[in-house]
């Protein structure tokens, strides 16, 4: 028996005037509760109760250490208590980190339903686009892409893949000429992500065959709506997600390049990132079923996307 269940046994005692009813309460034997309190008296040097065969009463020392006790009790429970509505129900704040360009062109609508349907849980949002420790840096929670993930026993679970697209400007292809085999970009100019984030390649099926195809660039950016913004001033060919280039392909300010050959991996994906499975608090547990469902219910929704058509 630890000494915070002898304290509660001791209320107990003070209050009921009774080691019987006290021992009732706890749905312990007379002798236990007697021993507790004998451990109790012998850690604290002075004994607490005048017992006889009719009655207990209380010593100086135990009236002086009761009201103590009490207050240490009360907070004891207020704590608990508040911990048990955090595990239960969602509030408090919830740190979140997500990747800028991501969360700024595909997840206001997930994070502001969230909101409106858990408006006790106040956000607190980083957007970042580097790697991130979630334990380190104090986060709840992570909307990311996997380069940014660089603790291995991070939690992830996949909420979305996005297309690529190899897209630039007719411009360039008219200056350049239009490559008509994945070999031919060796010969062309790109605006990837640095190469630290993302392997300086990119690899094409070719038949039975992967053919493999360098990456040279001028300009490299860890944001694709810069990169976007780079091929359009006509610096290369990107690599870029078919939602951020939708309009601009509609347009015809930008256009796809090779689509008859399949391209190896030729996918984004955002990852809902966490530090366990167990014990979440209820904040944490509430963003991942809504996360889940709200991503379930757009991918029923949404139309397949082939080549940013």
């Amino acid at each position: 028996m630890d000494y915070i269940d002898s304290l509660r046994i001791f209320r107990s005692v003070v209050e009921a005037r009774s080691f019987t009813r006290a021992a009732d309460m706890h749905s312990l034997t007379t002798p236990v509760v007697s021993r507790a309190i004998a451990r109790l008296e012998k850690r604290l040097g002075n004994r607490l109760f005048h017992r006889s065969t009719r009655a207990v009463s209380l010593t100086e020392a135990a009236e002086r250490f009761y009201e103590g006790c009490c207050r240490v009790l009360d907070d004891l429970d207020a704590l608990e208590a508040d911990a048990t509505v955090q595990t239960r129900e969602a509030n408090g704040v919830l740190r979140l980190v997500a990747h800028t360009t991501a969360t700024v062109n595909r997840l206001v609508p997930l994070i502001a339903s969230f909101k409106r349907a858990h408006p006790k849980v106040t956000l607190d949002v980083i957007l970042t686009e580097r790697p991130v420790d979630l334990i380190a840096d104090g986060y709840d929670l992570g909307l990311v892409l996997p380069f940014m993930l660089n603790n291995e026993s991070t939690v992830t679970r996949l909420l979305e893949r996005i297309p690529l697209a190899l897209v630039t400007t007719p411009a360039y292809l008219e200056e350049h000429s239009t490559p008509k085999h994945p070999a031919d970009l060796a010969d062309h100019v790109f605006v990837p992500m640095p190469p630290s984030m993302r392997k300086p390649t990119i690899a094409f099926r070719v038949g039975d065959e992967e053919v493999v195809v360098p990456l040279h660039h001028e300009i490299a950016s860890n944001n694709p709506e810069f990169n976007r913004e780079m091929v359009l001033e006509g610096f290369g060919i990107g690599i870029l997600p078919v939602a951020l280039v939708r309009e601009e392909l509609e347009a015809g300010k930008l256009v796809t390049v090779l689509d008859a050959y399949p391209i190896v991996d030729m996918q984004i994906e955002i990852r809902l990132a966490y530090t366990t499975r167990t014990l979440l608090p209820a904040k944490v547990r509430a963003f991942i079923d809504h996360a889940t469902a709200f991503f379930d219910d757009v991918t029923h929704d949404a139309p397949s996307e082939v080549n940013g058509n």
